[in-house]
């Protein structure tokens, strides 16, 4: 693999550091390395992995680019908006640095196609923001022998960390089972920090480099943990445990994660509901907070006390069940089904975030 002159100087700074030199960026340039999601942490791992020369990059994700998230997705404009970030991103990228190839996989990464997918890579990045996603490309690189390097963000911490590298811990040694489905809301619901995905996702990038170059210390068998408030950093030790031992993919995913089908949600839209508003009974489950803000009124019980007052919900009326974006009214509808059958539920696609 030789260098033009163009190059040379696109790569210059790598070039003159000793510990990359020409046979390194060459190395850079043969890699290939597939990320997961081109959102809030996908974002930064593909700026620096395109600026940085990796020869051969793919980009999974069947999202469209929404104004929400112009705040942290910063490869997108306000004229991006409604197109796919797959198609988008590789479109922007290629401006970045013209002398790399990308494949574009515009389609939600499932069962069927994951290993097809993966065993064309050299490491995969995930910056998915679900479990069962999480899951699903643990357990693929774990039978296809990928290192993963594994980023998440909450609010206002990151975890950075590189699993199935040269047979050290994975996913699961950290977590063998995911946690209730309830209990770790994601960035649409809880919020985040805008310049959060940025310092994690450049810690992705770092260690991909690291592990194409074979230099310094990969995070292999360590979680790296971020605050971005105090600037407080720790690592934790991930010791290698049975856990590991995938022999082949789950059935379903969404299921191991507690998430219910969903065959059994039927879905409603904003403009169905506000169209005959008098045919349906409103439950709303999010905070005492986002109710007093805007609500359509109706019942309001949020979702950590549906326990408690779900004898209050009447069953004479269809019922629309919502929170802010539709995840947590997805949520509730599992809480409720596990405790009456009798109750036509309802989910608002979206939530109220397109209504108010």
């Amino acid at each position: 693999m030789r260098f033009s002159k163009e190059e040379k100087i696109q790569y210059s700074r790598h070039l003159i550091l000793e510990e990359i030199g020409e046979e390194g960026q060459q190395k850079i340039g043969s890699s290939k390395v597939l990320v997961i999601g081109a959102g809030g942490l996908g974002c930064p791992v593909l700026q620096y992995l395109t600026a940085a020369g990796i020869g051969h990059i793919g980009i999974v994700d069947d999202d469209v680019v929404d104004q929400t998230n112009l705040q942290r997705q910063i490869l997108y404009t306000i004229d991006d908006i409604g197109k796919p970030k797959a198609i988008t991103a590789s479109k922007r990228l290629e401006k970045l640095n013209p002398y790399i190839f990308f494949k574009v996989y515009n389609e939600r990464l499932t069962k069927e196609n994951v290993l097809d997918i993966f065993s064309e890579y050299d490491i995969i990045v995930d910056g998915s923001d679900n479990f069962p996603t999480r899951y699903l490309v643990n357990d693929a690189c774990v039978l296809l022998d990928k290192p993963l390097v594994f980023g998440s963000i909450f609010k206002f911490q990151g975890q950075v960390s590189v699993f199935n590298y040269k047979g050290g811990a994975t996913y699961r040694c950290l977590y063998p089972t995911p946690p209730e489905p309830d209990a770790v809301p994601n960035c649409s619901e809880i919020g985040v920090l805008g310049v959060l995905p940025g310092i994690i996702g450049s810690f992705q990038a770092n260690e991909v480099i690291k592990m194409v170059l074979e230099i310094g210390d990969v995070l292999s068998g360590k979680l790296l943990c971020i605050d971005a408030l105090s600037l407080q950093q720790y690592i934790l030790s991930v010791t290698k445990n049975e856990a590991s031992d995938i022999v082949t993919l789950a059935d379903d995913y969404d299921f191991f994660c507690g998430i219910l089908p969903a065959g059994r949600i039927v879905e409603i839209t904003a403009q169905e509901v506000q169209n005959n508003l008098q045919e349906y009974q409103i439950l709303d489950v999010r905070t005492q907070e986002e109710f007093e803000q805007f609500n359509l009124g109706g019942i309001h019980i949020p979702i950590e006390e549906m326990d408690d007052k779900i004898h209050q919900i009447q069953s004479d009326k269809p019922i629309v069940v919502c929170c802010q974006s539709g995840v947590r009214s997805k949520i509730a509808i599992r809480k409720i089904l596990a405790l009456r059958n009798d109750l036509n539920l309802l989910n608002l696609t979206n939530g109220l975030a397109v209504i108010s």
